[in-house]
């Protein structure tokens, strides 16, 4: 073999596989009569099992004067029930080679937890216990509220926060989804009862899923469900207030004088996970600001330095959505860097991209998909999605067949279609004596920038 043929074998990387659907596990459903929903997936080959019970409240259900109450709320039910206290939750938790934890959201309240296989239905009827038996200790309340006041004063502070509030707060408005972090002052005036209330008003089996997926014996895990959760009370029924999402051309800026860096949020009402675009505009947004690879990427980061780590995402929020591209830029570079990001999306707009690109971005997203179902909670938070959006299983097993489906044509129509620079919201956090001139030099860039055809 002659050194050339050697080389040449060693630098040309093998064929990659062909994409493959995914083939969801066999899995077994069933409903108890106060309405409560479970899924069980046996799943993969360790002796471990993961539980989520995944409850539809969360911020979105707060009133307006109860801004933050969900996560107080939240936070307080892990401190315990009416015959466990939360050490001794933890300790019995431990004894099973395993770990709980509580997340609240916009949309859900979700405690998981794992454990090894043989401890399976034990652990569900703990995870029971704390869901149907709080005790809401009032010895702990300050405590919960001083760290929530912690974690929102530190989130509060960050740049990139305080871009995202104010451009949600845009697009959604008086909708729960559009609200500021809660103050100090607010939580500290919710008292125990507003956080009975509160569980009381928006916890209960009817807005509940179960979701179990690893190892497990099916009969006894279905036989722990039924008995620990049967007797829960229905509750309220699922609901969640639908946004309706502003689309305005709009620039807010909020002063941070001397600072050396802008924090830009620039984007857009989108459609949600059930529309037929939807498949095609995650293809889109990855290869324009979405991926380490992607157009934005490449040129506000890579070729011309303006930032470390920008990036794009689709928002999917109940029944809509949002898109978004962000990045923290040198302040010298401000209206540089959304002149080089506008450019991008209207690059895109004006032609498709080629057969490789597109290629090399679908390989991405099918296998960042692969990736994401390779776990039992990864298994769990694909289920709780179609859920929660309401999708058919199909969103599932077809998904790497409607990655690949997209074409560079159908690229541009969604660019053309969804991402319309003119139309799109602008958040900027920085200094704003040495940037007001870029932006207003961008802003007349813009409104000069022809329409594509």
């Amino acid at each position: 073999m002659s050194a050339s043929i050697a080389v040449a074998q060693k630098q040309t990387p093998p064929e990659g596989g062909q994409p493959k659907n995914f083939t969801l596990p066999a899995k077994e459903e069933f409903k108890l009569p106060n309405g409560l929903e479970a899924t069980m997936v046996p799943y993969g080959e360790l002796p471990k099992v993961t539980i989520n019970l995944v409850v539809q409240t969360g911020n979105v259900h707060e009133q307006a004067n109860e801004n933050g109450l969900a996560d107080i709320t939240g936070h307080l039910m892990q401190e315990g029930t009416t015959t466990r206290s939360a050490t001794q939750i933890a300790e019995e938790v431990a004894r099973m080679g395993g770990s709980l934890n509580i997340s609240i959201g916009a949309n859900q309240t979700i405690i998981y937890a794992d454990a090894l296989s043989e401890y399976g239905p034990e652990l569900v009827a703990l995870m029971a216990d704390l869901l149907q038996n709080p005790s809401f200790p009032e010895s702990e309340l300050e405590r919960v509220k001083n760290d929530f006041k912690r974690q929102m004063n530190l989130a509060r502070a960050q740049p990139g926060m305080q871009a995202q509030i104010r451009f949600t707060k845009a697009l959604y408005g008086d909708h729960p989804y559009g609200r500021d972090l809660p103050t100090d002052k607010e939580i500290d005036a919710y008292t125990l009862e507003q956080v009975r209330n509160f569980y009381q008003n928006q916890f209960g089996a009817k807005r509940t899923n179960v979701y179990v997926a690893g190892r497990f014996d099916e009969s006894a895990m279905k036989e722990a469900i039924t008995s620990s959760l049967r007797g829960w009370r229905e509750g309220p029924a699922r609901e969640i207030q639908l946004a309706k999402p502003v689309t305005k051309s709009d620039m807010i800026v909020v002063d941070r004088p001397g600072a050396p860096q802008s924090t830009l949020v620039i984007g857009l009402p989108v459609v949600p996970p059930s529309h037929p675009d939807y498949m095609a505009l995650r293809v889109t947004n990855s290869l324009l600001g979405g991926s380490f690879g992607s157009r934005i990427t490449r040129n506000i980061r890579e070729d011309k330095g303006y930032t470390y780590s920008p990036y794009s995402s689709i928002s999917a929020r109940y029944k809509v959505g949002d898109w978004y591209q962000q990045a923290d830029v040198t302040t010298e570079h401000t209206g540089n860097s959304l002149k080089e990001i506008v450019y991008e999306i209207d690059r895109l707009r004006k032609e498709p991209p080629t057969e490789e690109e597109l290629k090399g971005i679908q390989n991405y997203e099918a296998g960042l998909f692969v990736l994401r179902n390779s776990t039992p909670s990864g298994i769990i938070s694909q289920l709780n999605f179609l859920d929660l959006h309401d999708l058919p299983e199909t969103f599932l097993t077809n998904q790497v067949e409607n990655i690949h489906a997209v074409t560079p044509q159908k690229v541009q129509e969604i660019a053309k279609t969804y991402m319309r620079p003119k139309e799109m919201t602008l958040v900027v956090v920085g200094d704003k004596k040495v940037i007001d001139k870029q932006l207003k030099k961008f802003q007349d860039d813009l409104k000069k920038m022809p329409a594509v055809q």
